[in-house]
């Protein structure tokens, strides 16, 4: 049977936003007058397909962000009391399970650039809710119809792009992913200093104002095409993205073999499925890395970094926090020109390691300063000690467990199981960091220098778990990755 045969029942699904049509005409002309000039000039790079979506990162970067530089002004101007803006914070992480739960699915019926653009629209409705809000409800209601766009952004936006990114660049390309969240919680943390928060919520549509006609100049996923059955429309698309002078011969056959391979894509993912190694095994690294990257405490501390930041003489907690915010992104843009030239699993080890040695000198500092006077200069060099070791956390974090798992996650998935898997891997990373994000206040009141040893206890596992079962996926194609999993 062949692919076009086996899959002719392609017109069930079709893209939301459909392939381009601007490159489709661009060919015909070319065809027609015998050049293909005019249709290498309509051609748009994998970057700036890449550097479009990563709208959508900083987006959910500045969501993120957005509540740690106007809790006090909000507070204020809408009476609100300390539980009701700690619920509008954590309503975002409920509405991104819900956007995570649905994202899978969406992407696989309308494609990778439909379900950007159906996060987009509620997001942008979300921060008109909040900067207009004369009372919590609709500032409640902003909050979760944000976390809804960032569920599906968090997983759609990493897998478009390693499913249009070549071998050699798809770790790089993938990192940009969360080097945006890292710019879009820096410019949250930025321009909180300069404008009120009903400014900075106004502010806070323009990412996905300016995502939205952008999905329209670039590519749908070539992968999701092929496997949709749209045939002509995946070799275009492909063509595409790797230059009209590229001879795509050799990647079009492995796709299509990929798609080929697989169960006729009619017949649903069941759970008896997962007992073959090539679902489980995947399944089991992806939601393991994500989970494991909220539970070496990246909330907890982040949460906590300006009880540190003043424990150390620091006088301005948004200055610092903004330094932070700035460190992230110097750390996640190494990390995103390492992570093809050193390869995942080294990253990853190294990330965790450096998590793990950081953690436990912050901890070490606060369990000190029990036995030392508030006075005595020994408590002021503890509490410069912890600093360095919260600086140097969020930067061994920046490095690898940042940006990896989600490129991870993206790259390993089988292509049948990847709406399904893929929504539970990002539902369990936002469930985990909920808890977190809930449970480190509880837990710093416990003890602090406890917190941040059960933090540093679960990054020392990481490495375990990364040195034991996470594959190494640099310069493999996705169909290779997925065939060693057979």
């Amino acid at each position: 049977m062949s692919f076009r045969e086996e899959n002719n029942e392609g017109d069930l699904k079709k893209p939301f936003l459909h392939t381009g049509s601007w490159y489709r005409m661009g060919s015909r002309q070319s065809s027609m007058m015998g050049s293909s000039q005019v249709i290498r000039d309509s051609s748009i790079s994998v970057l700036a397909c890449v550097l479009i979506v990563a709208l959508g990162p900083i987006q959910f970067g500045f969501t993120c962000g957005y509540t740690s530089p106007t809790q006090i002004a909000i507070t204020k101007d809408l009476k609100l009391t300390v539980s009701e803006f700690s619920l509008f914070g954590s309503l975002s992480n409920v509405g991104a399970m819900v956007g995570a739960i649905s994202s899978g699915q969406i992407s696989e019926y309308i494609g990778r650039k439909g379900s950007l653009m159906i996060a987009a629209i509620p997001n942008m409705i979300g921060w008109l809710a909040i900067s207009f809000a004369k009372d919590p409800s609709f500032l409640y209601m902003g909050r979760l119809l944000e976390g809804f766009g960032v569920g599906i952004i968090s997983y759609v936006v990493p897998v478009y792009i390693a499913e249009i990114a070549p071998q050699n660049l798809r770790g790089g390309l993938g990192s940009v992913n969360q080097l945006s969240v890292t710019i879009g919680i820096m410019l949250a943390y930025l321009l909180g200093l300069f404008v009120n928060w009903r400014v900075l919520a106004v502010l806070g549509a323009l990412p996905c104002l300016a995502l939205i006609p952008g999905l329209f100049f670039i590519p749908e996923s070539p992968r999701w095409l092929a496997k949709m059955g749209l045939t002509e429309d995946f070799e275009t698309s492909l063509q595409v993205l790797r230059g009209f002078d590229a001879d795509i011969t050799n990647e079009v056959h492995e796709i299509k073999r990929s798609v080929a391979s697989s169960t006729n894509r009619r017949t649903a993912m069941r759970f008896a499925d997962l007992k073959h190694r090539r679902y489980w095994f995947p399944l089991m690294v992806g939601i393991g890395l994500l989970i494991l990257q909220q539970l070496g405490g990246i909330n907890g501390v982040i949460f906590y970094s300006s009880n540190i930041f003043i424990s150390a003489g620091i006088s301005s907690s948004n200055a610092a926090t903004f330094g932070v915010g700035a460190i992230q992104v110097v750390a996640t843009a190494v990390s995103t020109w390492l992570v093809d030239k050193t390869g995942r699993r080294i990253l990853l080890i190294v990330s965790s390691a450096g998590m793990a040695v950081s953690l436990l000198i912050v901890a070490v500092s606060f369990y000190l300063k029990g036995y030392v006077s508030e006075d005595s200069t020994l408590y002021g060099i503890l509490g410069i000690v912890s600093v360095v070791g919260v600086v140097f956390m969020i930067i061994s974090f920046s490095l690898g467990m940042g940006p990896i798992p989600w490129l991870i996650m993206s790259e390993i998935l089988p292509i049948k199981i990847k709406g399904l898997a893929g929504s539970t891997a990002t539902l369990a990373n936002w469930l985990f960091s909920w808890v977190i994000t809930v449970t480190a206040p509880l837990l710093m009141a416990w003890s602090s220098g406890g917190t941040f040893t059960i933090y540093m206890v679960m990054c020392a596992f990481t490495v375990a778990f990364v040195a034991i079962w996470v594959p190494e996926t640099k310069g493999r194609t996705l169909e290779e990755i997925q065939f060693s999993f057979r």
